[in-house]
Order: C-alpha cells, then sequence, then structure tokens
C-alpha cells in the first residue's frame, strides 16, 4: 500500500535525552494526524519481556488518540472510534498473564470488555507471505543451508493489506540483540509475529554465522534476509514503525533516550545509532568475574535468561565466571516442547549440539533450539553458575551448568546496595562486574569485538565504569 505521508516522521534523542511523556504523545500525534481518521487499527508491540521499553505507554497512548479507551468508545453508534486489536509479538514466548497485560498496558486496556489482546501463535495461526532466495540463505549459513527463507506472519496481519483506512503500528525498543544483530524493525514482523519455520530457522542462521559476528552490528546476513521480505513482500500493509531507545541515567533510573517513527528502514537505521552510544559498554579489561542479576517479573526460564550470558560473553575473560542470579526462573523453555528438548540436550558446546542434530530428528525440526543451545554455552571458555528462584540443583547440572544457591550468592551479591559497573568483595577483596539487566544492552572489550565504527567505540569506551 502506498504510504501516505513521508517515510520519516521523528527522529529525536541524544545520549543525555530524557523523553517525557508529553514530547512522546505530541510526536505520536503527528503521526496519527497526518495519517487520518482509520476504522481499523492493529497494534504490534512487544511483550513483558521487554516491558522496559515503554511500548505499553505508547500503545496506549496510539488507542488513547483514537477514543478508544474513553467512556463513550463503547457506544456502537460512535463511528469515529476504530476497532482496535492488539496482538503483542510474542515469537516463541509464552502468552502474557492478565497481571502482565495490566501492569504493561495499563488498567483500562487490560479490563476492556471485549478484550482488543490476542495471543500470537507460533505454531498455527501463520501465513508464508513469501520466501526469500536460497542464495542469501547459503551466503548466511556459510553453505550449511541451501533453501529459502520463508517469510511467515501471524494471518491476522496479513488480513490487513490492501484495506483502506487500516493502519498496522510496529513498536518495539532497538537494542543490541544476540540472533539479528541489533533488536527490532523488521524483527518484530517476522519473528515477533513470524511462524514455526522462520523463527526456527532465522535462529539457526544467526547461530551458524557467529553471535560475536552479529551483536551490535544493526548490517548482517540475516538482516538482509529480513530486509529483503519487507522490500518484496510488506508493500501492501500500510505499516509504521514505533522505536525506542532506552538508557539509564546517571542515578541508574531507565528513561526514553530517542523515538523515531517511520515506514522503512531510515527510522531503525537512526534508532541504531543511538542504541550502540546508549546501550554499548566497552571495558577496557575483561573481568574474571561477572555477576548478572535477572528481575524475577521478566525471566522465568533460561530461554530468556541466557541474555546474561549473550550479553557479557564478549567482555569475560578467558577462565573467567559468570554468576547469574536469576529467582523467578523456573524452567528452561518458554515452549512445552523446547523445554524438554533443552532438558535431555543441555548447553554443551556447538560441535556437539550440532552432531546431535545430525544423528537426531527432534533437533533437525527444532533449528530454533539448536541456536539457542549453541548461544547458551561458553565453549568451554567459561565457567556459568546459574542460581535459580525455582530449579534444583540436578537440573541446573544436567544441562551444563554450575549450580549454587541463590540465597548464598545473594546474601554475598546484595542487588540492592549494587549498581552496574565494577565492585570489590568486602571481604575477599575479589574484583567483580555487575550488571542489572543484561537484555538493556551488549558489553564487550575491544579485541573480542571487530568492526565498530570509532564513534560508536568512543561513545562505549566513555560508558565504562573504573
Amino acid at each position: 500500500m502506498e504510504a501516505t505521508t513521508s517515510s520519516l516522521i521523528c527522529a529525536i534523542g541524544s545520549e543525555t535525552t530524557s523523553l517525557q511523556d508529553n514530547e512522546i504523545r505530541n510526536q505520536l500525534k503527528i503521526l496519527l494526524d497526518q495519517l487520518g481518521p482509520k476504522e481499523d487499527v492493529l497494534l504490534l508491540p512487544p511483550d513483558f519481556t521487554r516491558f522496559n521499553s515503554q511500548s505499553g505507554k505508547i500503545t496506549e497512548m496510539i488507542t488513547d488518540y483514537y477514543g478508544y479507551t474513553k467512556a463513550n468508545a463503547s457506544d456502537s453508534s460512535n463511528s469515529s472510534v476504530p476497532t482496535v486489536t492488539i496482538l503483542p509479538t510474542l515469537g516463541t514466548h509464552a502468552p502474557m498473564t492478565q497481571e502482565q497485560i495490566k501492569i504493561m498496558y495499563g488498567n483500562e486496556l487490560a479490563l476492556k470488555d471485549p478484550s482488543p489482546f490476542v495471543v500470537h501463535d507460533w505454531r498455527n495461526d501463520i501465513e508464508t507471505i513469501g520466501h526469500v532466495p536460497s542464495e542469501m540463505v547459503s551466503e548466511a549459513t556459510h553453505g550449511m543451508v541451501n533453501k529459502p527463507w520463508p517469510a511467515q506472519l501471524n494471518k491476522l496481519v496479513w488480513e490487513k493489506r490492501n484495506k483502506k483506512k487500516t493502519v498496522v503500528f510496529s513498536i518495539g525498543q532497538v537494542v543490541p540483540h544476540e540472533v539479528m544483530g541489533m533488536a527490532n524493525f523488521n524483527k518484530n514482523m517476522f519473528v515477533g509475529a513470524g511462524g514455526l519455520e522462520s523463527i526456527n530457522l532465522s535462529h539457526f542462521i544467526g547461530a551458524v554465522y557467529g553471535m560475536e559476528n552479529m551483536m551490535g552490528r544493526a548490517e548482517n546476513p540475516l538482516r538482509s534476509i529480513l530486509n529483503y521480505a519487507s522490500e518484496h513482500f510488506l508493500g501492501e500493509l500500510e505499516l509504521w514503525y514505533i522505536l525506542t531507545v532506552i538508557g539509564s541515567n546517571s542515578e541508574g533510573k531507565l528513561e526514553m533516550k530517542g523515538l523515531f517513527i517511520g515506514n522503512d528502514i531510515e527510522c531503525y537505521t537512526r534508532a541504531c545509532e543511538l542504541s550502540l552510544k546508549v546501550n554499548f559498554t566497552m571495558l577496557e579489561k575483561s573481568p574474571k568475574k561477572m555477576v548478572v542479576y535477572l528481575d524475577e517479573h521478566e525471566f522465568h526460564s533460561t530461554w530468556l535468561g541466557n541474555k546474561a550470558i549473550y550479553r557479557t560473553r564478549m567482555a569475560i575473560a578467558d577462565d573467567g565466571e559468570l554468576i547469574i542470579l536469576g529467582p523467578g526462573v523456573k524452567k528452561f523453555g518458554e515452549d512445552g516442547e523446547v523445554d524438554l528438548l533443552i532438558r535431555k540436550y543441555g548447553y554443551i558446546g556447538t560441535p556437539s549440539i550440532m552432531k546431535a542434530m545430525e544423528e537426531n530428528e527432534d533437533l533437525k525440526e527444532s533449528l530454533g533450539t539448536v541456536a539457542h543451545l549453541i548461544h547458551g554455552s561458553s565453549e568451554g571458555r567459561f565457567s556459568i553458575t546459574f542460581c535459580p528462584g525455582h530449579l534444583t540443583r540436578e537440573e541446573i547440572e544436567s544441562v551444563g551448568f554450575k549450580y549454587a544457591p541463590l540465597s548464598e550468592m545473594t546474601a554475598k551479591y546484595d542487588i540492592s546496595k549494587l549498581n552496574d559497573g565494577w565492585h570489590q568483595d568486602a571481604v575477599s577483596g575479589e574484583e567483580f562486574y555487575f550488571i542489572k539487566n543484561p537484555a538493556l544492552g551488549l558489553w564487550a572489550v575491544p579485541s573480542r569485538f571487530e568492526g565498530l565504527s570509532k564513534t560508536s567505540a568512543e561513545s562505549a569506551s566513555k560508558k565504562q565504569k573504573t
């Protein structure tokens, strides 16, 4: 569908910016005013695992603009209020609970009857809308996979194409990401609202290409595959991206540093440039010990919690130790079938997992799990000690991690007294580096992060705490 207005509506923010609600609302109003009246509005925000993205707030603001959450919105005679549907882009994650919806999107939307929220079923509610050439997949996987990549979308999204007075908003945070290099943009469409085949193959492509070659890089072979799919298959949708960049201020409080709104790759590129300045920390030396905390409301599985491994692996020293404090972790996979596969094979390193994949049909049919197991291994370079709130020693050790009691480790590392950065153990004098939320950034040392632009490297270096 032809764009109704210019491609880049908003590109504001900096490392020191703190965008307030009135400014965010004003920027959204500029877009919505230019789009004109709508009869059908589909919003694609992230799930609770991206609570800090402020996408919930943006979703509320958009529905407020259309009058959907006002008292008269239930009046069928009020024809100016559009139909509103909210499809959290779960990807493979578990559906949001009612409590999570209430916390993230507010009481009015959570209690709306009938509910605007629809659960994304990545195994069943899917339409394959096209294929990316096998040559691109082969190049990205070094010849390991030579078949087209299926571009898949939730059927509800695809039904919105070529419809008058219908608009789709894809909302989310741009931040370094282990599979895509940088999160969001068309990842929110083809992975967040994607299907079994597209998600599995995209994760596998990212793993084969190499996580260290992906993270923090807006341009990479997997992103090129998704960009091809966007350019060739999404043109019939009136689709707008609303992207945020989130960072901490000097007091450690999270705030919106940037807001980018557009209908093509420019808004994403601009958001990536700011995210690398805000969310990337280059350390002068590799910590021998890193301690990472997983918020109990956000991380309930190792599938999610292993961001503690992904985002720190380019920083931690050889033979170092990564300690993960996970009070809310109670399972391995977000999906029951995936959970069983993780328990069966464990985080045993790339060579062993690839061999297991060659020999076992269940792994061949779940390439996303193969990718996850590769990503979750230190490849023997450093040790991983997991301290879960709801998994036993036997369960943790059975998948290849070391175990330590959560109560013992939280007594030693009191998160209420720790800020992100370097610390020294008061008893032993041992130095360690602490991270309060690994989902908000990427940490590395120069020797393990090649190809970073000089500007971004300088910005990252300024953020280090010594």
